[in-house]
Formats: C-alpha cells, structure tokens, sequence
C-alpha cells in the first residue's frame, strides 16, 4: 500500500498544484476586484449600482458550478472561447468576486459616519481616506467572513473536474478508475486537508493581528 501511494504521489501532487494555482490566482484578483465593486454598489451613480447589483445578484443566485459550465461550454456559441484553465480562472474571479463585493460592502457600512466627517475636516482626499482610514478599518471587520471564504475556494476548486482541468480530484479519480481502489480518493482528501488546515492557520494568525491592532 506505501508503495502503491508513492506510486501514485506524483500525479496527485501535479493535481493539487493545478489547485492551488486556481485558488491562488482567484484570491489575487477577486479580493481587490470585490473591494472596488463594493464601492460601485455604494455610489451615487443609480446605473452603476444597477448593473452591479445585479452582478452580484447573479453570481451569488447561481451555482458556481453552472457558471464553469456555461463559460466553458456555453460562451462558444456566440464565438468566446477560453482554455480549460482560463474559463475556471475567469468563472471563479466572477464568482468570488460578488461574494467578497458583499462581504466589503458589509465591512464598508459599518464604518460610522463620523470617521469620514473627520477626514473631511482633516482636508483627506476621498481616495486618502479610503486608503488611510477607512480600507484599513474595513479588513479588520471582514477578516473572519473573508476566513470563511477562503477555506470554501479550496473545496470548491474541485469543482473544475467537470470541465476536464486536470486538478487533485480529476488526478484522484483517475488512479481510482484505473487501479480499481480507493485509496488515491483517500490521499486526496488527506491533501485538501492539509490545504485547509495550512489556510485555516494563517487565516488565524491573520485575525488574531487584526483584532490586535488599534
């Protein structure tokens, strides 16, 4: 059985890398994608928070999985096409882009008004309060929604099986097809444990500084 597993490492590891480069590139672009959209859905522009709402509204109101789906498959019809590995960068960027949109808005009305009447008395930029006061204020409220967030893009990583990416699941289930064992399933659920455990620390480490600071 130890054999059998360092047999069988190598490709499940090649996988696991697909998935953390999923998970890392959506973090990298929808967490400041969703503080700006966030910004968008408290702006007095009336057509500008429309159409965001109903960003938001859609993202959120439909499964993930669908989206993949319908990037993938359905966006050739009218001529765009992605590579398997851009349609599951481009469907998880939309998708987790609403949810931390939300969770940003959230953290965005929280701040009370006085902090913004005191930049203004202070002569702030609108651009220097968000940036020095406000932003900073903001991630300390959202760290634990983000927290939770974040352990969900690891496992909803999986999801890009469905469209033939070669992640940690599609590698596990492949060995398990053909070897005709469960044990490549095993290992990868020992592997995205690991993957949560690893986030689920530095997440706390993260928190317990922010909740620190003054």
């Amino acid at each position: 059985m130890l054999h059998y597993a360092t047999e069988i490492l190598p490709s499940l590891l090649s996988g696991a890398w697909m998935t953390v480069r999923i998970f890392f590139w959506t973090l990298i672009a929808a967490i400041p994608l969703g503080i700006l959209v966030s910004l968008g859905l408290t702006a007095n522009f009336k057509p500008l928070r429309w159409l965001l709402k109903f960003y938001v509204w859609l993202m959120r109101g439909t499964p993930l999985l669908l989206q993949l789906i319908f990037v993938f498959y359905g966006l050739p019809i009218i001529g765009v096409i992605f590579q398997r590995y851009d349609a599951a960068l481009f469907a998880f960027i939309l998708n987790y882009t609403a949810y931390f949109a939300e969770i940003f808005r959230g953290g965005f009305q929280a701040i009370p008004n006085g902090q913004y009447e005191s930049a203004r008395v202070l002569r702030l930029t609108r651009s220097q309060t968000l940036l020095r006061i406000v932003i900073p204020q903001v991630v300390k409220i959202v760290v634990p929604s983000i927290g939770n967030e974040v352990i969900n893009l690891i496992k909803d990583s999986s999801l890009v099986y469905v469209i033939g990416l070669g992640d940690l699941l599609r590698a596990g289930n492949v060995a398990t097809a053909r070897d005709v064992t469960l044990l490549p399933l095993v290992l990868v659920g020992i592997i995205y444990l690991l993957m949560t455990a690893v986030a689920t620390f530095i997440l706390r480490r993260v928190e317990q500084h922010y909740r620190s600071w003054r």
